[in-house]
Protein backbone atom coordinates (compact mmCIF):
# COMPACT_ATOMS: atom_id res chain seq x y z
CA UNK A 1 0.00 0.00 0.00
CA UNK A 2 1.52 3.16 -1.04
CA UNK A 3 -0.50 5.07 1.43
CA UNK A 4 0.46 4.26 5.09
CA UNK A 5 -2.68 2.83 6.88
CA UNK A 6 -2.78 5.15 9.70
CA UNK A 7 -2.71 8.43 6.94
CA UNK A 8 -5.35 6.73 4.76
CA UNK A 9 -7.18 6.50 8.00
CA UNK A 10 -6.57 10.33 9.39
CA UNK A 11 -7.04 11.67 6.25
CA UNK A 12 -10.76 9.68 5.64
CA UNK A 13 -12.22 10.26 9.21
CA UNK A 14 -11.37 14.14 8.28
CA UNK A 15 -12.88 13.97 4.92
CA UNK A 16 -15.82 12.20 6.62
CA UNK A 17 -15.86 14.45 9.38
CA UNK A 18 -16.48 17.51 7.01
CA UNK A 19 -19.48 15.67 5.07
CA UNK A 20 -21.07 15.27 8.26
CA UNK A 21 -20.63 18.29 9.68
CA UNK A 22 -22.18 20.16 6.35
CA UNK A 23 -18.78 22.12 5.67
CA UNK A 24 -19.18 22.43 1.77
CA UNK A 25 -15.46 23.31 0.90
CA UNK A 26 -12.12 22.14 2.96
CA UNK A 27 -8.76 21.71 2.26
CA UNK A 28 -7.33 18.27 2.01
CA UNK A 29 -4.17 19.21 0.83
CA UNK A 30 -1.95 22.19 2.58
CA UNK A 31 0.29 23.51 -1.08
CA UNK A 32 2.99 25.40 0.43
CA UNK A 33 5.63 27.45 -1.66
CA UNK A 34 7.74 29.20 0.37
CA UNK A 35 10.26 30.61 -2.56
CA UNK A 36 10.04 30.28 -6.25
CA UNK A 37 14.00 30.40 -6.72
CA UNK A 38 14.81 26.80 -8.66
CA UNK A 39 17.95 25.34 -9.44
CA UNK A 40 16.68 24.06 -12.58
CA UNK A 41 14.57 25.52 -15.54
CA UNK A 42 12.25 22.87 -16.76
CA UNK A 43 10.81 23.74 -20.17
CA UNK A 44 7.22 22.63 -18.71
CA UNK A 45 7.37 24.86 -16.21
CA UNK A 46 5.39 28.24 -15.57
CA UNK A 47 6.51 28.41 -11.65
CA UNK A 48 9.71 30.34 -11.74
CA UNK A 49 9.75 32.88 -14.32
CA UNK A 50 9.81 36.04 -12.09
CA UNK A 51 12.42 39.00 -11.55
CA UNK A 52 15.38 38.50 -9.40
CA UNK A 53 13.62 40.56 -6.76
CA UNK A 54 11.01 38.03 -6.34
CA UNK A 55 12.50 34.99 -6.68
CA UNK A 56 14.63 36.24 -3.64
CA UNK A 57 11.77 36.16 -1.76
CA UNK A 58 11.01 33.65 1.02
CA UNK A 59 8.49 32.71 3.58
CA UNK A 60 9.41 32.72 7.12
CA UNK A 61 9.44 29.33 9.00
CA UNK A 62 6.67 31.16 11.34
CA UNK A 63 4.53 32.07 8.14
CA UNK A 64 4.92 28.33 7.34
CA UNK A 65 3.58 27.77 11.01
CA UNK A 66 1.03 30.10 10.29
CA UNK A 67 -0.79 29.27 7.02
CA UNK A 68 -0.63 25.40 8.66
CA UNK A 69 -2.90 26.89 11.21
CA UNK A 70 -5.43 29.05 8.72
CA UNK A 71 -5.99 25.84 6.99
CA UNK A 72 -5.70 23.01 9.19
CA UNK A 73 -5.62 20.18 6.41
CA UNK A 74 -4.15 16.57 7.28
CA UNK A 75 -1.79 16.63 4.24
CA UNK A 76 0.94 18.67 3.29
CA UNK A 77 3.07 19.32 0.22
CA UNK A 78 5.99 21.64 0.53
CA UNK A 79 7.42 22.49 -3.05
CA UNK A 80 8.77 25.49 -4.76
CA UNK A 81 11.00 26.61 -6.74
CA UNK A 82 13.24 23.93 -5.06
CA UNK A 83 12.29 23.84 -1.16
CA UNK A 84 16.40 22.30 -0.63
CA UNK A 85 17.48 25.95 -1.55
CA UNK A 86 15.72 27.78 1.52
CA UNK A 87 17.60 28.05 4.48
CA UNK A 88 14.83 27.22 7.23
CA UNK A 89 12.97 24.72 5.15
CA UNK A 90 14.85 22.15 8.32
CA UNK A 91 13.14 23.86 10.87
CA UNK A 92 9.95 24.01 9.12
CA UNK A 93 9.38 20.29 8.17
CA UNK A 94 10.56 19.63 11.95
CA UNK A 95 7.52 22.12 12.51
CA UNK A 96 5.30 20.57 11.26
CA UNK A 97 6.17 16.84 11.37
CA UNK A 98 5.95 17.86 15.21
CA UNK A 99 2.22 18.40 14.52
CA UNK A 100 1.56 15.34 13.17
CA UNK A 101 1.06 16.58 9.63
CA UNK A 102 1.51 14.44 6.69
CA UNK A 103 4.40 16.19 5.00
CA UNK A 104 5.44 15.20 1.49
CA UNK A 105 8.83 18.07 0.43
CA UNK A 106 8.75 17.64 -3.16
CA UNK A 107 12.27 18.30 -4.75
CA UNK A 108 14.45 17.54 -8.09
CA UNK A 109 16.93 16.00 -5.46
CA UNK A 110 19.77 17.65 -6.62
CA UNK A 111 20.94 18.79 -3.58
CA UNK A 112 19.11 15.73 -1.65
CA UNK A 113 22.72 14.38 -0.86
CA UNK A 114 24.05 17.37 0.69
CA UNK A 115 21.32 18.02 3.04
CA UNK A 116 20.21 14.78 3.54
CA UNK A 117 21.56 14.69 7.11
CA UNK A 118 19.49 18.27 8.32
CA UNK A 119 16.08 15.89 7.67
CA UNK A 120 14.84 13.19 10.41
CA UNK A 121 12.83 9.92 9.49
CA UNK A 122 9.58 10.05 10.28
CA UNK A 123 5.54 8.06 9.37
CA UNK A 124 4.97 11.80 9.15
CA UNK A 125 7.36 12.82 6.34
CA UNK A 126 8.12 11.39 2.81
CA UNK A 127 10.41 12.84 -0.15
CA UNK A 128 8.78 13.32 -3.42
CA UNK A 129 11.37 13.31 -6.15
CA UNK A 130 10.61 14.66 -9.40
CA UNK A 131 11.09 12.15 -12.19
CA UNK A 132 9.25 12.39 -15.75
CA UNK A 133 10.09 9.13 -16.76
CA UNK A 134 13.35 7.24 -17.36
CA UNK A 135 16.99 8.88 -17.75
CA UNK A 136 16.25 10.06 -21.70
CA UNK A 137 12.72 11.05 -20.54
CA UNK A 138 13.52 12.72 -17.36
CA UNK A 139 16.86 14.70 -18.84
CA UNK A 140 14.93 16.17 -21.64
CA UNK A 141 12.04 16.97 -19.42
CA UNK A 142 14.12 18.94 -17.02
CA UNK A 143 16.88 20.64 -20.03
CA UNK A 144 19.96 19.05 -18.46
CA UNK A 145 21.48 15.96 -18.52
CA UNK A 146 22.86 13.90 -15.72
CA UNK A 147 19.70 14.76 -13.54
CA UNK A 148 18.32 11.18 -13.64
CA UNK A 149 21.57 9.50 -12.33
CA UNK A 150 21.48 12.10 -9.51
CA UNK A 151 17.52 11.38 -8.74
CA UNK A 152 18.05 7.62 -8.32
CA UNK A 153 21.05 8.11 -6.50
CA UNK A 154 19.45 10.14 -4.02
CA UNK A 155 16.38 8.02 -3.80
CA UNK A 156 18.39 4.79 -3.05
CA UNK A 157 20.34 7.43 0.11
CA UNK A 158 17.18 8.81 1.15
CA UNK A 159 16.22 4.42 1.10
CA UNK A 160 18.95 3.16 2.87
CA UNK A 161 19.09 5.48 5.31
CA UNK A 162 15.39 4.45 6.54
CA UNK A 163 13.04 7.70 4.90
CA UNK A 164 9.78 7.10 2.99
CA UNK A 165 10.24 8.38 -0.58
CA UNK A 166 7.96 8.68 -3.47
CA UNK A 167 7.92 9.84 -6.81
CA UNK A 168 6.38 12.60 -9.29
CA UNK A 169 6.12 11.64 -12.80
CA UNK A 170 4.68 14.35 -15.10
CA UNK A 171 3.55 13.10 -18.33
CA UNK A 172 3.89 15.00 -21.63
CA UNK A 173 2.51 15.16 -25.42
CA UNK A 174 4.70 12.72 -27.69
CA UNK A 175 5.25 9.77 -24.71
CA UNK A 176 5.51 6.21 -24.91
CA UNK A 177 3.31 3.71 -22.74
CA UNK A 178 5.59 1.17 -23.11
CA UNK A 179 8.26 3.64 -22.09
CA UNK A 180 6.51 4.71 -19.01
CA UNK A 181 5.29 1.10 -17.93
CA UNK A 182 8.80 0.21 -18.27
CA UNK A 183 9.72 3.19 -16.00
CA UNK A 184 7.08 2.43 -13.29
CA UNK A 185 8.62 -0.98 -13.35
CA UNK A 186 12.02 0.34 -12.38
CA UNK A 187 10.71 2.55 -10.25
CA UNK A 188 9.10 -0.32 -8.23
CA UNK A 189 12.44 -2.05 -8.17
CA UNK A 190 14.40 0.89 -6.87
CA UNK A 191 11.96 0.61 -3.26
CA UNK A 192 9.81 3.38 -3.62
CA UNK A 193 6.97 3.66 -1.83
CA UNK A 194 4.91 5.02 -4.09
CA UNK A 195 4.08 7.07 -7.57
CA UNK A 196 2.15 10.16 -8.27
CA UNK A 197 1.66 11.16 -11.62
CA UNK A 198 -0.50 13.18 -13.79
CA UNK A 199 -0.86 15.11 -17.45
CA UNK A 200 1.69 17.96 -17.25
CA UNK A 201 -0.36 21.30 -16.71
CA UNK A 202 -0.48 24.15 -19.67
CA UNK A 203 1.37 27.11 -17.77
CA UNK A 204 1.48 30.26 -19.58
CA UNK A 205 4.63 31.12 -18.70
CA UNK A 206 6.25 27.73 -19.77
CA UNK A 207 8.54 27.92 -22.52
CA UNK A 208 7.38 24.92 -23.94
CA UNK A 209 4.16 25.21 -25.36
CA UNK A 210 3.74 22.17 -27.80
CA UNK A 211 4.01 18.97 -25.69
CA UNK A 212 1.22 19.71 -23.28
CA UNK A 213 -1.45 16.81 -23.64
CA UNK A 214 -5.02 17.74 -24.42
CA UNK A 215 -7.80 16.09 -22.20
CA UNK A 216 -8.80 12.78 -24.68
CA UNK A 217 -4.73 12.15 -25.27
CA UNK A 218 -4.49 12.35 -21.70
CA UNK A 219 -7.37 9.47 -21.04
CA UNK A 220 -5.67 7.59 -24.20
CA UNK A 221 -2.34 7.72 -23.16
CA UNK A 222 -3.35 6.64 -18.82
CA UNK A 223 -5.64 4.04 -20.40
CA UNK A 224 -2.91 2.80 -22.60
CA UNK A 225 -0.42 2.43 -19.35
CA UNK A 226 -2.65 0.89 -17.27
CA UNK A 227 -3.31 -1.92 -19.53
CA UNK A 228 0.43 -2.21 -19.94
CA UNK A 229 0.26 -2.38 -16.05
CA UNK A 230 -1.88 -5.18 -15.17
CA UNK A 231 -0.94 -7.50 -12.70
CA UNK A 232 2.51 -5.47 -12.14
CA UNK A 233 1.54 -4.22 -9.02
CA UNK A 234 2.53 -0.17 -9.13
CA UNK A 235 2.12 1.69 -5.81
CA UNK A 236 0.53 4.46 -6.39
CA UNK A 237 -0.19 7.75 -3.63
CA UNK A 238 -3.08 8.75 -5.17
CA UNK A 239 -6.49 7.51 -4.76
CA UNK A 240 -7.74 4.73 -7.13
CA UNK A 241 -10.38 6.81 -8.30
CA UNK A 242 -8.07 9.93 -9.53
CA UNK A 243 -6.24 7.29 -11.47
CA UNK A 244 -9.76 6.11 -13.14
CA UNK A 245 -10.46 9.67 -13.98
CA UNK A 246 -7.11 9.68 -15.65
CA UNK A 247 -8.23 6.75 -17.63
CA UNK A 248 -11.40 8.39 -19.01
CA UNK A 249 -13.85 6.92 -16.63
CA UNK A 250 -14.83 9.31 -14.26
CA UNK A 251 -16.70 12.37 -15.40
CA UNK A 252 -15.19 14.50 -12.28
CA UNK A 253 -15.29 18.54 -12.12
CA UNK A 254 -12.18 19.63 -10.20
CA UNK A 255 -12.12 21.19 -6.43
CA UNK A 256 -9.91 24.23 -6.14
CA UNK A 257 -10.10 24.76 -2.83
CA UNK A 258 -9.24 20.91 -1.91
CA UNK A 259 -5.54 22.08 -2.48
CA UNK A 260 -4.67 24.86 -1.38
CA UNK A 261 -1.53 27.06 -2.54
CA UNK A 262 0.38 29.41 0.10
CA UNK A 263 2.98 31.20 -1.88
CA UNK A 264 5.10 33.99 -0.76
CA UNK A 265 2.88 36.47 -2.46
CA UNK A 266 -0.19 34.90 -0.53
CA UNK A 267 -2.92 32.27 -0.72
CA UNK A 268 -3.18 32.09 -4.63
CA UNK A 269 -6.63 32.32 -6.48
CA UNK A 270 -8.20 29.92 -7.33
CA UNK A 271 -5.41 27.53 -7.25
CA UNK A 272 -2.23 25.68 -7.20
CA UNK A 273 -1.48 25.73 -10.79
CA UNK A 274 -3.70 29.03 -11.79
CA UNK A 275 -2.76 32.34 -10.09
CA UNK A 276 -5.01 35.15 -10.83
CA UNK A 277 -4.78 37.40 -7.50
CA UNK A 278 -4.06 36.64 -4.33
CA UNK A 279 -5.61 36.53 -0.62
CA UNK A 280 -3.80 38.05 2.68
CA UNK A 281 -6.06 35.26 4.53
CA UNK A 282 -7.20 31.73 4.02
CA UNK A 283 -10.12 32.33 5.29
CA UNK A 284 -10.57 35.21 2.29
CA UNK A 285 -9.49 32.74 0.17
CA UNK A 286 -12.24 30.73 0.54
CA UNK A 287 -14.86 33.26 1.44
CA UNK A 288 -14.36 35.49 -1.30
CA UNK A 289 -12.73 33.76 -4.35
CA UNK A 290 -15.91 33.29 -7.60
CA UNK A 291 -15.27 29.61 -7.74
CA UNK A 292 -17.75 29.02 -10.24
CA UNK A 293 -15.70 30.91 -12.67
CA UNK A 294 -13.18 28.18 -12.94
CA UNK A 295 -12.75 24.78 -14.21
CA UNK A 296 -13.26 22.81 -17.14
CA UNK A 297 -16.33 24.13 -18.81
CA UNK A 298 -16.61 26.95 -17.13
CA UNK A 299 -12.91 28.84 -17.89
CA UNK A 300 -10.10 28.72 -21.08
CA UNK A 301 -7.61 28.05 -19.35
CA UNK A 302 -9.10 25.36 -17.25
CA UNK A 303 -10.15 23.30 -20.80
CA UNK A 304 -7.50 20.82 -21.06
CA UNK A 305 -6.74 20.16 -16.96
CA UNK A 306 -7.00 17.00 -15.39
CA UNK A 307 -3.95 17.28 -12.47
CA UNK A 308 -4.31 15.83 -9.47
CA UNK A 309 -3.93 19.50 -7.65
CA UNK A 310 -7.80 19.74 -8.79
CA UNK A 311 -9.11 16.41 -9.26
CA UNK A 312 -7.71 14.17 -6.18
CA UNK A 313 -9.84 15.82 -3.90
CA UNK A 314 -12.54 15.59 -6.36
CA UNK A 315 -11.99 11.79 -6.15
CA UNK A 316 -11.57 11.41 -2.50
CA UNK A 317 -14.48 12.93 -1.54
CA UNK A 318 -16.35 10.99 -4.10
CA UNK A 319 -14.78 7.73 -2.01
CA UNK A 320 -16.60 8.73 0.99
CA UNK A 321 -19.66 9.13 -1.21
CA UNK A 322 -19.52 6.23 -3.12
CA UNK A 323 -17.09 3.13 -0.99
CA UNK A 324 -18.23 0.45 -3.01
CA UNK A 325 -17.40 1.75 -6.39
CA UNK A 326 -13.62 3.07 -4.05
CA UNK A 327 -13.86 -0.47 -3.49
CA UNK A 328 -14.25 -1.92 -7.08
CA UNK A 329 -11.93 0.02 -8.57
CA UNK A 330 -9.25 -0.39 -6.12
CA UNK A 331 -9.49 -4.04 -6.61
CA UNK A 332 -9.89 -4.13 -10.26
CA UNK A 333 -7.34 -1.71 -11.05
CA UNK A 334 -8.74 1.63 -14.05
CA UNK A 335 -11.20 0.63 -16.73
CA UNK A 336 -9.15 0.36 -20.37
CA UNK A 337 -11.68 -1.38 -22.77
CA UNK A 338 -15.09 -0.18 -21.81
CA UNK A 339 -16.72 3.38 -23.76
CA UNK A 340 -15.44 6.51 -22.09
CA UNK A 341 -17.26 8.57 -19.34
CA UNK A 342 -19.30 11.47 -20.74
CA UNK A 343 -17.17 14.92 -21.34
CA UNK A 344 -17.62 18.34 -19.99
CA UNK A 345 -18.81 20.43 -22.72
CA UNK A 346 -16.88 23.68 -22.94
CA UNK A 347 -19.31 25.59 -25.34
CA UNK A 348 -20.33 28.26 -22.31
CA UNK A 349 -16.47 28.35 -20.87
CA UNK A 350 -15.55 32.11 -20.82
CA UNK A 351 -12.31 33.38 -22.62
CA UNK A 352 -8.93 33.38 -20.57
CA UNK A 353 -7.57 36.66 -19.13
CA UNK A 354 -4.03 37.18 -18.50
CA UNK A 355 -3.03 39.36 -15.88
CA UNK A 356 0.71 38.67 -14.66
CA UNK A 357 2.17 41.56 -15.73
CA UNK A 358 0.12 43.76 -13.26
CA UNK A 359 0.55 41.01 -10.43
CA UNK A 360 4.21 41.30 -10.76
CA UNK A 361 4.13 44.81 -10.75
CA UNK A 362 2.41 44.75 -7.63
CA UNK A 363 4.44 42.44 -5.85
CA UNK A 364 7.81 44.32 -6.88
CA UNK A 365 5.51 47.58 -5.82
CA UNK A 366 5.22 45.77 -2.78
CA UNK A 367 8.89 44.72 -1.85
CA UNK A 368 10.07 47.79 -2.81
CA UNK A 369 7.61 49.56 -0.24
CA UNK A 370 9.11 47.13 2.54
CA UNK A 371 12.47 48.04 1.89
CA UNK A 372 11.57 51.49 1.95
CA UNK A 373 10.16 51.16 5.20
CA UNK A 374 13.30 49.65 6.09
CA UNK A 375 15.14 52.38 5.47
CA UNK A 376 16.57 51.58 2.38
CA UNK A 377 18.32 48.45 3.22
CA UNK A 378 18.58 45.68 1.01
CA UNK A 379 17.10 42.66 1.19
CA UNK A 380 19.17 39.20 1.93
CA UNK A 381 20.77 37.86 -1.55
CA UNK A 382 19.21 34.89 -2.48
CA UNK A 383 21.52 31.83 -2.75
CA UNK A 384 23.88 31.46 -5.46
CA UNK A 385 22.69 28.41 -7.63
CA UNK A 386 23.30 26.98 -10.94
CA UNK A 387 20.46 26.83 -13.37
CA UNK A 388 21.13 24.10 -16.20
CA UNK A 389 24.75 23.99 -15.22
CA UNK A 390 25.13 27.49 -14.80
CA UNK A 391 25.08 30.71 -12.77
CA UNK A 392 22.26 32.51 -12.46
CA UNK A 393 24.94 35.63 -13.19
CA UNK A 394 26.48 33.67 -15.98
CA UNK A 395 22.80 32.90 -17.51
CA UNK A 396 21.57 36.41 -17.39
CA UNK A 397 25.06 37.55 -18.94
CA UNK A 398 24.53 34.98 -21.72
CA UNK A 399 21.00 36.02 -22.35
CA UNK A 400 22.13 39.65 -22.45
CA UNK A 401 24.83 38.72 -25.30
CA UNK A 402 21.77 37.27 -27.64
Amino acid sequence: MAVPLMQAVRVGRYVLKQHLTGRKRYPLVLMLEPLFRCNLACAGCGKIDYPAKILNQRMSYQECMDADTEAGAPVIAVAGGEPLLHKEMPQIIEGLVARKKYVYLCTNALLLEKKIDDYKPSPFFSWDVHLDGDQQMHDSSVCQEGVYERAVKAIKLAKSKGFRVSINCTLFDGVKPERVAAFFDEVMKLGVDGVMTAPGYAYERAPDQEHFLNRQKTKTLFRDIFRLGKGHKWRFTQSPLFLNFLAGNETYHCTPWGKPLRTVFGWQRPCYLLGEGYAKTFKELMDDTAWDQYGTGAYEKCADCMVHSGYESTAVMDAVRRPLHLLKVALKGPETEKPMAPEISLANQRPASYGYDDEVARQLERIEGEEAKRGGSKPARGPRVRINGRTEAEGSATAAAK
